[in-house]
This record gives structure tokens, C-alpha cells and sequence, in this order.
């Protein structure tokens, strides 16, 4: 599929919004936006066709999309989507964190469901531009950031099951609040041994609404468990540990040791998830990225080796896991307390995305208008 754009790289045209909120309704929302339930005043869209590429960029009102009864994301799901945000500086500057990372993860996702892929240094425009218009949105409470959603969905009105030849890019934008309101505080989950998120072969590795979709189930029956998340088993053999519904999982043996499910095709290669294990491993802890069981799990924290577990992910960063519960067994205890390394590891990656520790591997890029003043100074 064609990935070029007419010109590269692509120029944007603004149309500023005409019924964008006062600074007092931003205010208002910002001083509890919650999560996912308020959006700022544009969007991002880029129109592709395999005869053209990706053209036709454009920043615009946010508002809702037209599409055709017969658009095939409808029809088959033909959409993916990434995850990321942006984070006000003490000195008021704005940045985000690693977001060629997400870039390259998109064109993965994009060629595992025959979408085109936008390139590299378009995505990362799509966000300055967004930043570049909606800037304000961005909150400085501890904790808070603005949450960024850019997705591709295939808008092409044909029924024929084949990739689409016309597909749209978006981004849209959210304010979000702490995610933990009242302190980071460890979850009990759930084991699902009905379900299973993805199969070998299938689109586990890629950030598509399918998986998710496959999640609400067995996120209900946590639920209704009284677990906050769902864990899910390898769908070929079903003992061995995948992920959350959607977030990574970890395991600190002892105080030296972090073990990880390794990355099997089916297994989302998470963001949060390379950067802690590039974080564990600076202060010298061994990385085991491998195969993890049940058993594992119970063995190890009935004889002590395994002292911590948590779970990682853009929108909570790190979440510690006190207890693993199924149908009729329990491993921990509801009870623990968030574990020493869990909180270290959480506490360095919210520093270097907030700018309070220095940035030594260069994963921050400054969003704002500042930072161009910067470069051509």
C-alpha cells in the first residue's frame, strides 16, 4: 500500500472553531475532566486513497464524522488506533513521551490489518498541530495530562470484503484526570479461563478495537468479582500468561529480578512497558522476558520469590497487583500494600514524563509553539 504523502511532509490547514469553549468552561472541565469524557475544540484529519496517498491534512472543529452506512469499518473492522499523552511542565512547557514510539507502532498495527501506513514524521505533526491549537487544554494538576487518540478507520463505502482503497486518519483529544484520585492503590484481578483475548496468528500485536471488544466480557465477569481488570491466558495452549485487557503485566523476584510474558504475536508491545524494562535495567536489574504460568505466579508467592507484581499502560502508567483471583482459588491477598520496587519504577517514569528528573534516554519532545523558537534560535 501506498505510505507517501502528496507533498512530505504534509502541510496543514487550520479552520479554527467558532464555538470553542470560553477559558472559564476550560477551566471548569480541566478542574475534573475525569477520563475520556471531555474533548477539546479540534481534531486532526488526513485522507488517504491508494491512488493518492495520504493527502488532504487539515486541522478542524471537533465534531462528529460523516460516514456511509456501507463505510467497511462498520462492516469488518478495519481500524486501529494508538494511545498517548501530553504533559504540562512546571514552566508551563508542553511535551510527550516517546511518540515515534506509537508512530511505528501504528504503521505495525496498520500492516497487520491492510491499512496504509502514515509515516514517522506525519504523526508526530498531527500532534503539534493538535497541541498547536488546543495547547490550553492541556492541565497542570499533579497527575493530569491531555490525553491523545490518533486512529485510522477505513471510510470507503464498499461492501466486498478487501482492504479499503479510502481510509481517514484522526486525532482527537481529551483532558485527563489523576488516575488514581486518592493515591496509587493496588487491585485484585481477575483470571479468565473461558476467553481469550487473541490467537496465534491473529491481531493480538496490533492496537485494534477487536481486541478490546473480545475484553468487555470477561471485564464484566471481573467485575462482577469484584476485581478492577481481567487477565487472559495464550489462546493456543491456555497456560501461559498474556496480558491484562489492556495493559502489560510484571513480576519482581525478589529485589533484583523483573520477569515479563515475552512477546509472542500475540502480546501488545506496549510503550510503558519498553520503558520500564529500560528503567529496571539501569539500576541493574535483570530482565527476564520469557514464558510465565499460573503455577508460577501461585508457587512463586507462596515460597516469597516473587515479592511484587503490577501492570503498566499509558493511561494509569503503573498499577500494583495485590491479588489474582479465578474460579475458585486466590493468589495474595487483597490486602497487600503496593510493593517497594513497583512504586520506585512508577515514580521515576511520572518524573521524567513531568520533567522533574533529567530525560537521560531523549524520550520527551516538546509539543508546544517554544520549543520551534528553540530549534531556530
Amino acid at each position: 500500500m501506498s505510505q507517501q504523502s502528496t507533498t512530505f511532509p504534509l502541510e496543514f490547514e487550520l479552520t479554527p472553531s467558532e464555538t470553542a469553549r470560553s477559558s472559564a468552561e476550560r477551566e471548569t472541565i480541566l478542574s475534573d475532566p475525569g477520563f475520556g469524557k471531555h474533548f477539546t475544540d479540534h481534531m486532526v484529519t488526513i485522507d488517504w486513497t491508494v491512488e493518492a496517498g495520504w493527502q488532504n491534512a487539515r486541522v478542524t472543529p471537533y465534531g462528529p464524522l460523516l460516514l456511509d452506512p456501507a463505510s467497511s469499518v462498520l462492516h469488518y473492522g478495519q481500524e486501529i488506533f494508538e494511545g498517548m499523552k501530553a504533559y504540562r511542565h512546571a514552566d508551563g512547557s508542553i511535551w510527550t513521551f516517546r511518540p515515534e514510539k506509537n508512530a511505528e507502532r501504528l504503521q505495525s498495527s496498520a500492516r497487520r490489518l491492510a491499512l496504509p501506513e502514515l509515516p514517522v514524521a506525519d504523526f508526530i505533526e498531527s500532534i503539534k498541530q493538535m497541541i498547536a491549537v488546543d495547547g490550553a487544554w492541556v492541565p497542570n494538576a499533579p497527575e493530569t495530562s491531555l490525553y491523545l487518540r490518533p486512529f485510522m478507520i477505513a471510510n470507503e463505502s464498499f461492501l466486498g470484503v478487501r482492504a479499503a482503497h479510502k481510509v481517514g486518519y484522526y486525532v482527537i483529544a481529551s483532558p485527563a484526570g489523576a488516575y488514581f484520585t486518592d493515591g496509587v492503590a493496588p487491585v485484585s484481578i481477575w483470571l479468565s479461563t473461558e476467553y481469550s483475548r487473541a490467537g496465534r496468528g491473529g491481531t493480538g500485536a496490533a492496537k485494534c478495537g477487536g481486541n478490546y471488544a473480545a475484553s468487555l466480557l470477561p471485564q464484566r465477569e471481573a467485575y462482577d468479582n469484584g476485581c478492577a481488570q481481567v487477565l487472559f491466558l495464550d489462546g493456543e495452549t491456555g497456560t501461559h500468561i498474556d496480558e491484562l485487557g489492556g495493559m502489560n503485566v510484571f513480576f519482581v523476584h525478589g529485589t533484583d529480578t523483573l520477569v515479563t510474558p515475552r512477546l509472542t504475536g500475540t502480546i501488545l508491545e506496549g510503550v510503558t512497558r519498553d520503558s520500564i524494562i529500560q528503567l529496571a535495567r539501569d539500576r541493574g536489574m535483570t530482565v527476564e522476558e520469557r514464558d510465565v504460568t499460573v503455577d508460577e505466579w501461585r508457587d512463586g508467592v507462596a515460597s516469597g520469590r516473587i515479592t511484587e507484581v503490577f501492570a503498566c499502560g499509558t493511561a494509569a502508567v503503573v498499577t500494583p497487583i495485590a491479588q489474582l483471583k479465578g474460579v475458585g482459588f486466590e493468589i495474595g491477598s487483597a490486602d497487600a500494600p503496593a510493593g517497594e520496587i513497583t512504586m520506585a519504577l512508577r515514580q521515576e517514569l511520572t518524573d521524567i514524563q513531568y520533567g522533574r528528573l533529567p530525560d537521560r534516554h531523549g524520550w520527551l519532545m516538546r509539543l508546544d509553539a517554544a520549543a520551534e523558537t528553540e530549534v531556530t534560535a
